[in-house]
């Protein structure tokens, strides 16, 4: 056992990667905007058969600033956006940055309740809605939301380049979903469209504490009891953004990206940001489960960095038309970027075999809360399996779960995180701040290992840990081994009461085959048998389920909190 030090880690770095760096003093809005000027005739992005150019966007991300300041909107206000990933979203995003107000995304999955909550929770003054939400949802909760005083209406068709024509024929046979965007007592509801046509671009420059004002409102998901705001300032994204460009050596206006990570999700927003941040083109995908499309704009666009969950890894992977990507574009790709879930080793190898992409798949963690924090080398080794080392200005400790003491390498304990990414706190909710941070350190929930290379390794989440017996099962390692398979596509393992020795846990296991492989008995036992050689007694599932899938969230995480809760209405029935 070693004692974790920040000297363990730093020896495993590229060569290029310092601690202690320098991170600028503007505001965000002043930095975005800046980079959007470096290379004005360059596309900032792609939407469907639209390309959208640095000059054109800046002009409209100007513009909506200047409505939201002529709307009464101030420092400190709300901007709620309810879209998919879409050119509206960084417009509406950039300009209300550039005037000091705060952007919340808003999950389009969540149900009426949820998103009264979220805007009553935030007090938003301004939303940003996708037609279809507003005609279809929004407007059955309206009257509960006081704080609501502007509601820009758009539908996902305006940026795509396609035509009137086209476009009309698209919503006409619902290939576009629409929804009308009409008035409503005492709020002001305008097309997006309008503001872009009616507006004379007049920004007011606003005084901007980067320390302690506030730039992102990020709601975390929800697993137990509603969201919580995570409170992030403009230096919270200064520095991520600073020490992520650092530690892949990102050089302005050579990056395009590609992912299909939704822009309310903490990881959607810091693709698409990041991005603008060095001066890159992204491809923007508005369906993260359309992989046809996917994959034909990575040909057609050839992207240098990709971004996504596993699970949409391995649909691509499964995706016949994965094979016909050129080798010049696999080529191109220098790094496909891993976040937001676990990503077993065997699936990460036989991604890399596919897509001819060795040492190519960089797992890193972050969180609603902190961002980006630990990460594998861009350049250097990447362990499979293993989420990587803290970055730049970054320190971590692994602490005992249940004494609170620190642990050494090899040895599981709960991961906090201290630097200069960490939120300020959660909005309205003074007692879970102050149970989440202590002392400038954040608890994540979740357990991990550290390696003799300063290299950590997730196993579990603490809410996902399983006590068999008094022995801790860690469900990311069970998942890990029985992907190995070669039937199984995915994995997902909760704890079960065991029927025999009520208030003890077993080993519940959720199985997906891959296609093609049928759950016979044969298949089933030859799984099991599996189990029982490569997993210790403890650990070996005592509960199986052969599913055709499992339920996934918007981002492509497994949803064990639903296979939690149907474990626990079988149990009740």
């Amino acid at each position: 056992m070693t004692d974790i030090t920040s000297e363990l880690w730093m020896r495993s770095w590229d060569p290029h990667v310092k601690n202690n760096l320098e991170y600028p003093m503007e505001s965000l809005g002043i930095l975005y905007t800046n980079a959007m000027s470096k290379f004005p005739d360059k596309p900032i992005c792609w939407m469907i058969k639209r390309t959208i150019t640095y000059k054109e966007l800046l002009e409209e991300v100007k513009k909506f600033a200047t409505f939201l300041q002529q709307n009464g909107i101030i420092k400190g206000d709300v901007v709620t956006i309810y879209l998919p990933n879409c050119p509206q979203y960084l417009i509406a995003y950039f300009g209300s940055l550039l005037i000091g107000a705060v952007v919340s995304g808003l999950n389009p999955l969540l149900s009426e309740s949820e998103v009264a909550y979220q805007l009553n929770d935030s007090k938003s003054k301004v939303i940003v809605a996708m037609d279809v939400l507003y005609d279809k949802r929004l407007k059955k909760i309206l009257d509960q939301i006081p704080s609501l005083e502007i509601i820009v209406g758009t539908n996902i068709s305006e940026y795509m380049g396609l035509g009137r024509i086209p476009t009309f024929f698209a919503k006409l046979f619902r290939k576009i979903p629409k929804g009308k965007v009409d008035d409503w007592p005492g709020k002001k509801v305008i097309k997006f469209l309008d503001i872009m046509d009616r507006t004379l671009i007049n920004v007011k420059e606003v005084s901007i504490d980067i320390n302690k004002d506030l730039a992102l409102l990020q709601y975390t998901g929800g697993t137990t009891g509603f969201p919580k705001g995570a409170k992030l300032t403009h230096h919270n994204l200064i520095a991520m953004h600073t020490q992520f460009t650092h530690w892949c050596n990102f050089k302005d206006g050579e990056e395009v990206a590609l992912s299909a990570f939704p822009t309310f999700h903490i990881g959607g927003i810091i693709v698409a940001t990041q991005a603008v941040w060095v001066a890159g083109s992204q491809i923007l995908i508005p369906n993260p489960r359309d992989t046809d499309h996917f994959i034909t704009q990575m040909i057609k666009k050839k992207p240098t960095v990709l971004g996504n969950v596993p699970t949409l890894y391995g649909m691509i992977m499964n995706n016949p038309k994965s094979k016909e990507i050129p080798k010049d574009v696999l080529d191109n790709v220098k790094v496909y970027i891993s976040a937001a879930a676990p990503f077993p080793a065997e699936m990460i190898r036989d991604f890399e075999k596919h897509m001819q992409a060795e040492k190519k798949v960089m797992e890193l963690y972050g969180m609603s809360e902190t961002t980006t924090n630990i990460s594998n080398p861009f350049y250097g080794k990447k362990k499979v399996g293993k989420i990587g080392l803290p970055l730049p200005d970054t320190l971590i400790k692994l602490v005992d779960i249940e004494t609170g003491k620190i642990v050494g390498t090899g040895e599981p304990g709960e991961i906090l995180i201290s630097g200069p990414t960490v939120t300020r706190g959660y909005l309205n909710n003074p007692e879970a701040t102050e149970k989440t941070i202590e002392d400038g350190w954040i608890h994540t929930g979740d357990v991990g290992i550290m390696d003799e290379d300063g290299y950590v390794q997730i196993v579990d989440r603490i809410k996902d840990m399983i006590n068999v017996s008094g022995y801790k099962v860690f469900s990311v390692h069970v998942e890990d081994i029985l992907t190995k398979h070669p039937d199984i596509e995915q994995v997902a393992i909760i704890g079960g009461e065991d029927p025999k020795r009520p208030g003890n846990e077993v080993v519940k296991a959720y199985i997906m085959l891959k296609e093609g492989i049928e759950p016979t008995e044969d298949v089933k036992e030859n799984i099991k048998v599996f189990a029982i050689e490569n997993l210790s007694k403890y650990e070996k599932p005592k509960l199986w389920e052969f599913r055709d899938e499992l339920p996934l969230s918007i981002i492509g995480k497994v949803l064990k909190k639903e296979l939690q809760e149907e474990t626990t209405i079988e149990k009740r029935s």
